[in-house]
Order: C-alpha cells, then structure tokens, then sequence
C-alpha cells in the first residue's frame, strides 16, 4: 500500500476506513470495457456529474475544476486502457467540497510518475494527475488496483487552481 501525496500535502485517508454516509453528498458508478471510446464516456460521465452537483446539490463548480476533472477522468480512464486488458470501473463522489475519482482496474502494477522530460512523447498522464490533483492515493487490491484523487471545488492555490 502506497499513500502518496504530492507537493507534500497530507495524502487521503486510508481506503479501509469507509466514510460516513452522511459526508457523501452525492455518488455514481460509471464501468468500462477498456475501448478508447471509453474515455471520451469517461469524460462526460465527469461532466454529467459535475452539472448534477451543481443542481442536485448546489455545489459551486468554476470552469476550471470541470476542466482539471475531466482531465483526470480523461487519463486515469486512458492508462486503464492502454495498460491493463479487462475492465475499469469508476466512482465519483462529492463530499466536504472536494470530488474525489476513484478507479479500479485489474492491473496490479502501480503506476510511477516519472521525472518530467520536455522531450518525451507519451507517458505523462500521471503527472497531469498530479498537477491538478489535492491528493492522491494507490494500493493494490486482490483483482489489480484502486487509484484515488481528490479535486477541490474551490480550485486551490496548487492543484487545479493552476488551470485559471
């Protein structure tokens, strides 16, 4: 099991301690085949979900965090599929202001960021996760993997506060 948390913030919570009921404000499921046109659903399903915390919950979404989302959406979904050969699912879930994305897919290696090198073509995905992310968190599980993000509404100073 891997807590990591970039920039030096406080990574998530463990996964085993299961939240209250009453902090989620608002849940949905999305599952995946690893087709690439996953991730495009993949991103409207964030999309969607955003808009529904917005007039389910009342939720202040900036543009910036529908776009930083979408983006993690976007390549959380991609490294499933390029890297993994069955299923992904994914939750999101809005709690506290923050969304936090979880995926799970039957891999069970853990994906590394690597160093940034302006001339590599590829493999960058984990460092835009990274970049827009509060918080992030890993661990193997007995059928692959479960990788955890959080997103705060409020965009952040660090995180997707960048975007804007």
């Amino acid at each position: 099991m891997a807590h990591i948390a970039h920039d030096g913030r406080r990574a998530l919570p463990p996964l085993t301690e299961p939240l209250e009921s009453d902090a989620v404000e608002l849940k949905d499921s999305a599952g995946y085949e690893g087709r690439p046109e996953d991730i495009g659903a993949a991103r409207r399903f964030a999309a969607d979900f955003l808009a529904r915390a917005q007039t389910e919950r009342n939720a202040q979404v900036p543009a910036r965090v529908h776009g930083a989302l979408q983006l993690i959406v976007s390549e959380l979904v991609t490294n499933a599929c390029k890297y993994t050969s069955g299923p992904c699912l994914m939750d999101l879930e809005l709690a506290g202001g923050t969304v936090a994305v979880t995926l799970w897919d039957s891999d069970p290696v853990l994906p590394v960021a690597r160093a940034a090198e302006p001339g590599r073509v590829g493999q960058h995905g984990l460092e835009i996760v990274l970049a827009l992310c509060e918080a992030y968190e890993i661990r193997r599980e007995p059928v692959g993997k479960r990788v955890r993000v959080t997103v705060g509404l409020d965009g952040g100073a660090d995180g997707a506060g960048a975007l804007g």
